[in-house]
């Protein structure tokens, strides 16, 4: 007698079918993480091109943003600007990171943020674009940097007539701006003018984001280099009167 063979085919239909769930569940997933990862990029760009001055890259960490809305905590974020402004500053190229962004908020606040920082280059072209947008502008025609010296000169009048040296540093989370030199022909050259430049770098360089200090200032053959830190930050309610924040963003999509 022979016996009949047991039809496998039932049981891989099955197995067939499960395939085809996971499978598109897996691509519902990832879908909709590009999806959700995308719009949240574009929600924080949005919100710090108002901190910074100008447009931004935000790049997001590898935890899935699908996650990060249903505990509310963010690794870190990575900020890219070519083209920001502090102060009376423009033509700074920023890279940023915040770290540990935790997205519940609490009394007075939207959230927190462990650590965050930036290294900064603003350029002797942006240095000189800056001054020449201030009233006295049209006096300074050049800018050079001394990275074996430490210092900017300023050339001023035609054809750099006159010359104003100056050495920027930081102490104790501060940079301060001194004058080294100032003369033209041997002789001071006027007093509003000096402090006028000076005033301008100075103003240019002591307002930070999220409460971040500079550490470290380095000039360089064509730049001035700053490297900035900061810590515990709370986030501040956006204000209804005023959607801008200063901090990481409390309306981004599927995260808060």
């Amino acid at each position: 007698m022979t016996v009949a063979a047991n039809n496998p085919r039932p049981r891989n239909r099955v197995l067939i079918i499960l395939l085809v769930v996971i499978a598109v569940l897996v691509a519902a997933l990832v879908g909709g993480e590009l999806y959700v990862r995308n719009q949240v990029k574009a929600c924080m760009a949005d919100q710090f091109q108002s901190e910074l001055g100008s447009q931004v890259d935000v790049g997001l960490s590898w935890k899935p943003v699908l996650l990060q809305a249903v505990d509310k905590k963010v690794p870190y974020i990575s900020i890219d600007s070519d083209d920001s402004s502090f102060g009376p500053a423009t033509g700074m190229q920023v890279h940023a990171k915040v770290n540990d962004i935790n997205l519940q908020p609490s009394a007075g606040n939207s959230g927190t943020i462990g650590s965050s920082s930036a290294d900064v280059t603003w350029s002797t072209a942006g240095i000189l674009a800056t001054l020449q947008e201030q009233t006295f502008g049209g006096l300074v025609s050049g800018v050079t940097a001394d990275s074996s010296a430490g210092t900017l000169a300023f050339d001023v009048g035609p054809v750099g007539l006159a010359k104003l040296t100056v050495k920027p540093t930081v102490t104790n989370g501060v940079v301060d701006v001194q004058t080294v030199g100032a003369e033209i022909l041997g002789l001071g050259l006027p007093t509003d003018l000096v402090d006028g430049i000076v005033q301008t770098l100075t103003d240019s360089l002591q307002t930070y984001p999220l409460d971040m200090k500079p550490t470290k200032l380095t000039v360089t053959d064509d730049a001035i280099q700053i490297s900035l830190e900061g810590g515990a930050y709370a986030m501040p309610v956006a204000d209804a009167n005023n959607q801008n924040t200063s901090a990481v963003p409390d309306s981004c999509g599927l995260l808060t």
